[in-house]
């Protein structure tokens, strides 16, 4: 049996109830039928326009808020990705037929997301349950009851929207908290030495989406330096303190282990008395220039990337084992060793950098490989910017990101 064509213009047009499909920037992109009818506006009328041009505040009410609580809920849906169902809410809205006359109007609105394949919010779904002729019916049958029971729902919906604009407000603290705590957890980004390196930081363009990556440079004797990054499974100021434990256990033991896999060992015996460090990945490195080596062992990392002068690239990949606490019984960590030569490039980092939701790891692997070589003539600052660019989406990352850079 063939399976049938579905028109699903023509579905979404037909849809029964008000749905519109606005753009990122509040631009609407679409209106079914039910829309344009119930909202008194023809597609010409709305199409590429911002909403609220489309449907202002009605200027003749002080109290007015259904603006202001709309695009509250659709800033949500863009900055955490997830559906926002909204209390119900008076909107007034201006006769086009007789400018200056505002009719009461109350919506029970749902604002939800449609994604692409790395959850970037592409268009906004606005579905509005009108329910003003509710009130109005009810209003003909016993207008003094049903004014009450109005003025009780406004009452509460205005209740509720308070109280989901406090919690945004205590959300918004708690991301200032917590990247004051990255910035005093994490090392500046300066050069180590006298060896040009450069570091990168980069949050989560939404939610508190903060310190779960980490990245350490330490000093040892002789001319040699211990990198490490790492990424703390969760988010949020819980994720940050977890963060700032594993890194400071992590580089003290970098400076009495004789090698990256005893300092890995050290830290996975201290991360099993960490509540929440399990199963965080973390990739050490030891940089000797006297000896022209590399040392290093990874705890479920992804591997550091090696650029050689001739632009072809090396993955670190010989010394994997599990994340910290994947084992229930301490068994030693490998360790391998490479060399290299003057004027190669090291590259650590975060998974957020190359992976995506719904893809094979190799494909990220492989645009951070084609990235560096194109790239990778320039200094590490440089370096650091571009694979930045060129590697993250353009509407922002939704994971977060740490790069250290180390020109050999």
């Amino acid at each position: 049996m063939r399976e049938p064509q579905i028109d699903y213009a023509a579905v979404f047009h037909a849809l029964p109830g008000m749905v519109a499909l606005l753009t990122p920037d509040l631009l609407y992109a679409d209106a079914n039928e039910d829309f344009l009818r119930l909202a008194g506006r023809s597609r010409e009328q709305l199409l590429g326009r911002y909403i609220f041009d489309v449907f202002p505040e009605n200027p003749n009410d002080p109290a007015a808020a259904g603006m202001r609580e709309t695009r509250a809920s659709m800033l949500r849906v863009l900055e955490t990705g997830e559906r926002d169902t909204m209390a119900l809410v008076r909107y007034d809205i201006e006769d086009r037929e007789r400018p200056g006359h505002w009719a009461e109007h109350f919506w029970s609105p749902v604002n939800a997301p449609v994604t692409d394949a790395d959850g970037h919010v592409l268009l906004i779904v606005h579905r509005v349950e009108e329910v003003t002729e509710l009130i109005r019916a009810r209003g003909a049958s016993d207008s003094g009851r049903t004014r009450v029971l109005e003025a009780e729902l406004y009452t509460r919906a205005r209740e509720l929207q308070d109280i989901n604009e406090r919690l945004r407000r205590a959300h918004a603290r708690d991301r200032e908290v917590a990247l004051a705590l990255q910035e005093a957890m994490l090392p500046a980004p300066s050069p180590v030495g006298h060896h040009r390196a450069a570091v990168r930081y980069q949050p989560a363009a939404s939610s508190l989406n903060v310190c779960g990556d980490w990245y350490d440079l330490v000093d040892l004797p002789g001319d040699r330096i211990a990198v490490a990054v790492g990424d703390v499974v969760g988010h949020g100021l819980k994720a940050a303190c977890v963060m700032g434990q594993l890194r400071s256990a992590l580089s003290a033991a970098a400076r009495v282990a004789d090698g990256p896999a005893r300092a890995l060992e050290a830290l996975g015996l201290y991360a099993r008395h960490v509540d929440g460090a399990e199963s965080s990945t973390v990739v050490k490195t030891f940089i000797d220039w006297a000896a022209h080596t590399i040392v290093y062992s990874s705890a479920g990392h992804p591997p550091p990337v090696l650029l050689h002068p001739d632009g072809t690239v090396t993955l670190l990949d010989r010394a994997t084992d599990p994340p910290l606490g994947a084992r229930p019984e301490h068994v030693p960590r490998p360790e391998a060793t490479t060399p290299f030569v003057e004027g190669e490039t090291l590259v650590l980092y975060t998974d957020g950098l190359i992976e995506r939701r719904h893809e094979d790891i190799d494909l990220g692997l492989a645009r951070l490989s084609d990235a560096l070589v194109r790239h990778g003539r320039t200094g590490p600052e440089e370096l650091a910017d571009a694979l930045l660019a060129d590697l993250l989406p353009p509407a922002g990352n939704t994971d977060d990101v740490a790069l250290v850079i180390i020109r050999l």
